[in-house]
């Protein structure tokens, strides 16, 4: 493993570390585990903003990876990098408010927004997981290049 898969594969770990953490999390709450539920939510929260932390600066530092498969799939890959890109944005979005919600003990939004905040949190799980198969386990890896170009293909 080189310094161009390193710091994904570690990111990676993160993020899926946090969506275990999130299911831990929701099925505390169900079985009525308030205090253990925010302490694992928290240890969620912290794994995802250790995954930002990791993600971040690799794209500041290092670049992007692009994509290194088949010709062929190069448009549905990107297709679906920009969909797990909106579907990121949008947990962390609604990862803040439902904490924030949670802090400030207004739990009946809280419960609300937690719900379709932990669903969409799995689902960026997955995809967060399916892009690095393809980029670093399925197919070699391409150029790291800007965010910008790895994303439009530039």
């Amino acid at each position: 493993m080189d310094i161009y898969t390193i710091f994904p594969t570690i990111s990676t770990a993160f993020i899926v570390i946090s969506a275990v953490l999130v299911a831990i999390g929701w099925r505390l709450i169900i079985q009525g585990k308030r205090e253990a539920h925010k302490k694992v939510m928290i240890w969620a929260a912290i794994a995802a903003i250790i995954f930002f932390i990791i993600y971040s600066s690799r794209t500041i530092f290092v670049g992007n990876t692009t994509w290194g498969g088949p010709d062929d799939l190069k448009l549905y890959y990107q297709i679906f990098l920009v969909f797990h890109i909106i579907l990121a944005t949008v947990a962390a979005v609604f990862g803040i408010t439902t904490l924030v919600l949670g802090f400030k003990e207004k739990y009946a939004k809280h419960r609300k927004w937690g719900r379709v905040t932990s669903v969409i949190w799995f689902f960026t799980a997955i995809t967060g997981v399916a892009v690095y198969t393809l980029l670093y386990v399925l197919y070699p890896g391409g150029h790291t290049k800007p965010v910008w170009e790895v994303i439009f293909g530039i």
